[in-house]
Parts: structure tokens; C-alpha cells; sequence
């Protein structure tokens, strides 16, 4: 048998991390023993365990630590984060670790040094003459880069059951159209008035059926009062926007009666091929083709569009990243400063953006489709907060609550 000493510390029974982690010895066939136990007293007081666990053997004690860690296990033993060099460019060495968006500290010299731009599935590069650490995409691995491998010398901190009334906790109950949607938004309020606040950034990812139900308005409303730094989408959102603005329709759809145009199937492309014949969007803006919608408000304000490209999109318009790889580093570059997420009718870029966000971001993903909420938590992002609601019923009531 394989065996080595954890330990976990903090609010690791009302958070559920305990039960959880005895969950997960025992999934794997392995075994524990509580050597040491200390239960807080009351809720601000911290407990701790000390338990040895044992596996038949010690490729299955390194899987079985790996998903412990992420639960927030330290070995007991305190040892410096191994590193292996990268031989090639974009490629890791077999063991490498692979992160979750917690926060993540690395030992490197013997002390505690937190990854910097932690987010889920990546790789940890340390920097030994700095001191440093930094969470690395696989494709952006550089050969001679030293890449944290196994599971010693890492720690990860977990999210915790807040101490008082925090929306944006474990996504812990089963997601429901039935939810009070009023209290959430005004949680969700309150967070991006918050965030403003104290200069940080709130970020909005949108799908064009924002654009569908008629919402164009309300993202523009919230642009403009200062609530909205960041926009993610991808070509649809904004070819959906101008055709609004230039012919009042969405895929052809009147926006004010509901009823399809003669002829309005091919709209969008005419928005896209107006753009595209101005050149930008800023000249498309300055030729007045933008109106007052997102599009318009977000060059207005000075909010930074991200817009990455899918291999269905028509045009695409001007602005549109086609390259994937440099869309996913724009991405990354604008979630920095990022303190609020609202997702809105939107599933892949959502879920993209999700995996690029720490823990410790306050998210909100809203969609007619329970599906769609509950892929977020499934795919690591526990934190959000899922609204199963019309796009435009939710942003009406947010834009409504920040007058």
C-alpha cells in the first residue's frame, strides 16, 4: 500500500470540504485515518484534520491526491512544488499539474507564493529567480519553462459557505425557473454597484438572442450609466445589433410587431456588408450605421469588445477575431480587473469564459434554458449563480434596478 498525510483547515465541515473529501477516498477504493481532529466551536471558528490516507498504490495515491487538492488537501509533510522542464514549445510534461480556479499556491524556496491569473485546467510555471508563479495555457508553454509537477508543495484554497447572505456561493441548490428572481437581481445589482465602487470591472457575455428578445436597449441603457467595462460575444451579437439599428429587425424579425419582413432573412448581411464596406466599426459609427445600441454605446463609453469568430459566421464583421488561439489571449487579457460576470444567453462563450475566471469572480449566467444554467457549474464554475429566465425579462429588471 501507498500512503502520505493530509490535512485540511478552515470551515471544512459547514462548507461540506470534509465530508466531500472522505467522499472521494472511498470513490477511489482508498482508505483513510484520522490521526488528528479539531471542530470549531462556533461558525467563525476554523476546524482541523490530520488523516493519513493509503492506496494499493502509488500511481493510484498521486490520481486520488490531485482530485483531494482541489478540494483543498495539503500533505502534511511541507515540500517545494516540483518542477520539470517544457522540451518543446506548447507541450507539458506528462505529470504536469492541472489547475481548477481556486486560488493556488505553490511552495518554491521554502515559501508560500500564490499562481498569479489562476484559472481551471492549466498549467503552473514557476519562475525561481523571481520567486514567482503563474498559471500558463498549455499552448502558451515555452520550452525551458519549469512546469509544476505532482501533487506536493500546492495548495488550493476552496470556496467556502459565506459567513452571511451571499448570492454568489456554491451553485448548491438544483437550478429552477422557480428561483426569486427579484432578490437575485437585486443581488446582482448590488455586486456591479459594488464593484464600480471600488473601479473594478464588470463584465457582460452576450448571446444574440439579447439581441432576438428586444433586451438591445437595456445593455446600451447600462453602458451608459457605468456599469459595464467588458463585453464578450461573437459575431452574431453585433451583426444583430446594426441590423437592428439599420433596419429594426433580427434575423429578419420586425422588433417592434413580432412579424417577419418581406425579404428580411437577409438583413444581417446587409448590416455585415455596410460594415464591412465602412471599413470598422468606429467609421460604420461615425456614418451614423450603429444608432443607440450596444455597439454604438460601447464605442461611445469606451468599453472593450472582445468579439471571437465560429467557423458559421457570415462576413464576419469588422472587429471579429477568426483566430481562436488569439481570441482566447484577448479574452484572458481583458478578464484581468474583472470582478462581476453577468452571461447572458449565451452558452459557449459563456462556458469559455467561465473556465478563464477565478473563483473569487461574482457570476450570473441567465438562459431560457435550464441546460444551458446548469453546464457552467458541470464544467467547474461552481460559483456562478443560474437564472432560468428570458434574456430580456432579466435585463429589463437589472437595467430597471440600477436607475
Amino acid at each position: 500500500m501507498a500512503s502520505t498525510v493530509i490535512e485540511l483547515e478552515g470551515h471544512i465541515i459547514d462548507s461540506l470540504i470534509l465530508p466531500r473529501v472522505w467522499g472521494a477516498i472511498e470513490d477511489a477504493g482508498a482508505h483513510f485515518h484520522v490521526q488528528e481532529m479539531r471542530v470549531g466551536a462556533s461558525e467563525l471558528e476554523e476546524s482541523y484534520v490530520r488523516m493519513e490516507v493509503s492506496a494499493e498504490t502509488e500511481e493510484a495515491l498521486s490520481s486520488l491526491m490531485g482530485a483531494l487538492q482541489r478540494l483543498g488537501a495539503v500533505p502534511y509533510a511541507e515540500r517545494d512544488a516540483r518542477t520539470k522542464r517544457a522540451t518543446q514549445d506548447g507541450v507539458l510534461p506528462d505529470d504536469f499539474y492541472s489547475t481548477t480556479n481556486m486560488p493556488t499556491f505553490v511552495r518554491v524556496d521554502g515559501r508560500w507564493v500564490e499562481v498569479e491569473g489562476i484559472e481551471m485546467d492549466v498549467a503552473i510555471v514557476v519562475d525561481r529567480e523571481r520567486g514567482s508563479a503563474r498559471a500558463c495555457p498549455m499552448h502558451e508553454a515555452r520550452a525551458g519553462d519549469q512546469i509544476v509537477v505532482g501533487y506536493e508543495g500546492i495548495r488550493v484554497d476552496p470556496l467556502e459557505r459565506p459567513r452571511q447572505h451571499e448570492a454568489f456561493g456554491f451553485m448548491q441548490s438544483a437550478v429552477s425557473s422557480e428561483r426569486a428572481k427579484a432578490l437575485a437581481i437585486a443581488d446582482v445589482a448590488e455586486a456591479m454597484r459594488e464593484a464600480r465602487a471600488r473601479g473594478g470591472r464588470t463584465l457582460f457575455v452576450l448571446g444574440p438572442a439579447v439581441v432576438h428578445t428586444a433586451a438591445r436597449q437595456h445593455v446600451a441603457a447600462l453602458i451608459r450609466k457605468g456599469y459595464i467595462q467588458v463585453i464578450f460575444g461573437g459575431n452574431a451579437i453585433i451583426a444583430h445589433d446594426i441590423e437592428a439599428a439599420m433596419f429594426g429587425t433580427s434575423l429578419g424579425i420586425d422588433l417592434a410587431t413580432g412579424v417577419p419582413v418581406e425579404h428580411g432573412h437577409r438583413n444581417h448581411l446587409r448590416a455585415i456588408n455596410a460594415v464591412r464596406a465602412a471599413g470598422s466599426l468606429e467609421e460604420a459609427r461615425a456614418r451614423g450605421l450603429l444608432g443607440d445600441g450596444i455597439v454604438a454605446a460601447a464605442l461611445e463609453c469606451g468599453v472593450e469588445l472582445v468579439l471571437a469568430g465560429s467557423i458559421r459566421d457570415d462576413g464576419p464583421m469588422p472587429g471579429v477575431i477568426t483566430d481562436s488561439m488569439r481570441a482566447q489571449g484577448r479574452m484572458r487579457e481583458a478578464c484581468r480587473g474583472v470582478e462581476v460576470c453577468v452571461m447572458a444567453a449565451s452558452m459557449l462563450h459563456a462556458i469559455a469564459t467561465g473556465n478563464m475566471l477565478p473563483a473569487a469572480v461574482k457570476c450570473v449566467v441567465v438562459d431560457i434554458s435550464p441546460a444551458v444554467v446548469t453546464k457552467l457549474a458541470d464544467r467547474g464554475t461552481a460559483q456562478a449563480m443560474g437564472l432560468v429566465t428570458d434574456a430580456e425579462l432579466f435585463l429589463r429588471a437589472l437595467d430597471a434596478t440600477l436607475e
